[in-house]
């Protein structure tokens, strides 16, 4: 018993450890990514991987262990459940920013035919407009 409360305490660490660097990492990437600066997000794709792969296997760990988090003291549980919710509001923003990041490019790359039949970028004020119509 006193083992398996040791290593609960040692994981939990882990988890704060992990939890903190990916908050880092991503308040990193997030400010990056208002910046539009796709180089540096694209140098830090190998160390997100990284620190998700790290992330999910701490988590994995305390979801097959759930029972035993109770046995934590009470100030390590509120800093983990702290930890998490800044953690969550990171991912989420960086969610909104990788969505609006794609879509900009999208945007930026899209091209269709223009009113004149030629390739250009999208105008959907001056596009010409197909109907397929089956009779």
């Amino acid at each position: 018993m006193e083992q398996l409360q040791k290593e609960i305490e040692s994981k939990s660490q882990d988890y704060c450890d992990i939890v903190s660097r990916f908050s880092a990492f991503l308040t990193e990437e997030n400010e990056a990514l208002r910046a539009y600066d796709i180089k540096k997000v694209g140098s830090m794709l190998d160390n997100k991987a990284h620190i998700v792969g790290a992330y999910r296997s701490i988590v994995g760990y305390f979801i097959k262990n759930q029972a035993e988090i109770k046995t934590l003291n009470e100030q390590r549980q509120q800093e983990m459940k702290e930890l998490s919710q800044k953690l969550e509001a990171l991912m989420k923003e960086n969610d909104v920013l990788l969505n609006n990041i794609a879509k900009k490019a999208t945007d930026a790359s899209s091209t269709s035919y223009s009113s004149g039949g030629k390739y250009s970028k999208v105008d959907n004020t001056r596009s010409a407009m197909a109907i397929n119509q089956t009779l």
